[in-house]
């Protein structure tokens, strides 16, 4: 996004309102965006669109009121054009698939960092940005790439990609959950560093960490993998 272009106006949809202030912060940290308002329901929603000017919805899809892609479908049929990010824990890729045709230009799974979120506003952005006439197929094919791929993730360093696939194998198996010891015979490393890998499982959101007592000396921690009701509600 060049300096003379106006921000993109986002306007957060989430019904949990701990999530929803999140959100707003997550966005105003985002260069070239702007917050305009939030929304706990489809029908505030609606409201908040008659009155004020959006590009993007940040859309959870689990209102209390409608769900979000029928909220989506509904905007569509009254002539609002904002493009949509849907926030969801669902994994069900004919709900993807459905909502592409309502505007949905981006899914983010719950739960998910700032990290993530920004990544995907600043792929929207280039997107967004994107006017004129395309040259050739090349130029269109760029400009859905755009949002199409998604950056490689950043992991801390000292950890791999493969191994930490194999961590959360692991513990996805386990759904009373592991300790770093546990963890660490399944997959095959040592302890400390399989510690590293379920800290680091905690710190992104994908994984809870709970004190064992009932034996003798220290408590030992217990990593377990977060399910998608759990991950919808933090």
């Amino acid at each position: 996004m060049t300096p003379e272009q106006p921000p993109i106006r986002v306007l957060v949809v989430e019904d949990d309102p701990v999530a929803a202030d999140a959100h707003v912060l997550y966005v105003g940290r985002v260069p070239g965006f702007v917050a305009v308002g939030k929304a706990g329901t489809g029908a505030a929603a609606r409201r908040v669109l008659e009155r004020t000017p959006v590009d993007l919805l940040l859309l959870d899809l689990h209102l209390p009121d409608v769900h979000g892609l029928q909220l989506a479908r509904s905007l569509r049929a009254a002539g609002h054009q904002a493009d949509v990010i849907a926030v969801t824990s669902a994994r069900d890729l004919a709900v993807v698939r459905e909502g592409v045709s309502l505007g949905v230009v981006q899914y983010v799974l719950k739960p998910f960092t700032f990290a993530t979120l920004r990544d995907r506003l600043l792929r929207y952005a280039d997107y967004h940005a994107a006017a004129g006439e395309a040259s050739g197929q090349d130029e269109v094919d760029q400009a859905l790439a755009t949002l199409r791929t998604p950056a490689p993730p950043t992991l801390p360093k000292g950890l791999s990609a493969p191994t930490l696939q194999r961590v959360t194998a692991a513990l996805r198996a386990t759904p009373i959950g592991l300790t770093a010891a546990g963890v660490a015979e399944s997959v095959g490393i040592s302890r400390i560093t399989a510690r590293r890998y379920l800290e680091h499982l905690v710190t992104t959101a994908r994984a809870t960490r709970s004190p064992q007592y009932g034996q003798v000396g220290r408590p030992e921690l217990i990593y377990r993998w977060l399910s998608e009701e759990e991950g919808r509600g933090r």
